[in-house]
């Protein structure tokens, strides 16, 4: 049981609509038989219709949500990442390339690097934002109202992956939101599926024999583990990226997230996984609690995600640290753009990127994974070795 700050705990209001979310993940275990997977209850908790932790009103980015993301410290994280996109489009340009931006947020995003890409007049044919969430896409409007109207026009909501994409894909930490599976390596006894029961009224982590065909390929060697091990698999992750590779025709994806490659992600140190909560800025492991009104989240497996994409005809263009990434792409010269004498643009600036490359903050935790079309026969750089 997590134990938060009592200035943190939900009050009436947010209660009611916990309790009520707690009702239909009640209901969905007592009809699997008493027990459900982790990746079932981490799909309800975040996105049942009008109340999971995505599909319902709390605020959730930003100083007064539970975690702030790239996008929100700075703009020129987006004129960063503008410089690759906007090449992207250039080269396309007699394809009437398009963005796809998935799980926009607050729309921050798409705002600043549309900003970005009309200052180079390379504004793609449309922007497209694939939006799982009522809430947040009504935030996004909001936020993208303040554009100038051609560039505004070029935004567009849709429902459905598109059948064929040709542009860019962009993906801020999007991956680290998708349900995962919970395993666990009990030695002699050999691996269980983790999930939750109902016990006296409350959930409770429940262990299964692992017999999901899909979970069982994906094992990785418990060589030298200690006992107990407990970690995560992310199918969904895996999924998302090999949609990709059936629809992205010519372009590039970037996937921008917090994880490691399989060496590290499972790693004997790690004994926990990477599971973890987020509520009103403040980080625990429990995801039994609050059921709607906290992010539940786990890191990527950047191995697995690269050779799904790879099975999707999707070769690796890049792979690296955020902040070599960051850097490579010339976030320091967008930095430098600021008169420094303009102290109450500059300094703050500043100190968002220097959180964006510091190895201490987001640097190194986080990734940039960029893809395009291949033959998917690539071999995988040395660095997302298993």
């Amino acid at each position: 049981m997590a134990i938060l700050p009592h200035s943190l705990l939900p009050g009436p209001e947010a209660q009611v609509h916990s309790d009520r979310l707690r009702a239909v993940i009640d209901q969905a275990i007592r009809a699997a038989g008493g027990w459900i997977d982790f990746a079932g209850f981490m799909s309800l908790a975040l996105y049942a219709p009008g109340l999971g932790y995505y599909s319902a009103g709390a605020v959730k980015l930003g100083a007064a949500g539970d975690f702030v993301t790239a996008p929100e410290m700075t703009p020129l994280f987006a004129r960063t990442l503008a410089r690759p996109v906007a090449d992207t489009l250039a080269a396309l340009h007699a394809a009437q390339p398009e963005v796809l931006e998935l799980g926009a947020g607050t729309g921050r995003l798409a705002c600043d690097l549309l900003l970005a890409l009309a200052e180079r007049d390379v504004v793609p044919e449309r922007y497209r934002i694939l939006e799982v969430s009522p809430d947040l896409r009504a935030r996004q409007e909001v936020t993208l109202a303040s554009l100038p109207e051609r560039v505004r026009k070029r935004v567009q909501w849709c429902e459905h992956w598109p059948e064929s994409f040709c542009g860019a894909l962009v993906a801020n930490e999007v991956l680290d939101a998708l349900p995962v599976h919970r395993v666990g390596w009990r030695g002699a006894q050999g691996w269980v599926e983790i999930g939750a029961a109902l016990e006296g009224g409350r959930w409770i982590p429940a262990e299964r024999p692992l017999d999901n065909p899909r979970l069982l390929e994906r094992l990785p060697d418990p060589a030298g583990w200690p006992v107990p091990y407990d970690t995560e698999i992310g199918l969904a992750a895996a999924d998302l990226v090999a949609t990709v590779g059936q629809s992205l025709r010519a372009g590039r994806a970037w996937f921008i997230d917090y994880g490691f490659p399989a060496r590290e992600y499972y790693h004997p140190q790690r004994v926990g996984g990477t599971l973890m909560c987020h509520i009103r800025h403040h980080a625990h492991p429990d995801p039994l609690v609050f059921p709607g009104l906290q992010d539940i989240t786990a890191h990527v497996d950047f191995t697995a995600v690269a050779r799904a994409a790879a099975g999707a005809g999707l070769e690796v263009e890049a792979y690296a640290s955020m902040a070599s990434w960051l850097i490579a792409e010339g976030i320091v010269e967008e930095l430098g753009r600021l008169p420094p004498e303009d102290a109450g643009r500059y300094l703050p600036a500043a100190a968002a990127v220097h959180k964006l490359l510091s190895p201490a903050e987001m640097g190194e935790l986080f990734k940039v994974l960029v893809l395009r079309p291949g033959t998917g026969r690539e071999p995988l750089p040395a660095s997302l070795a298993g």
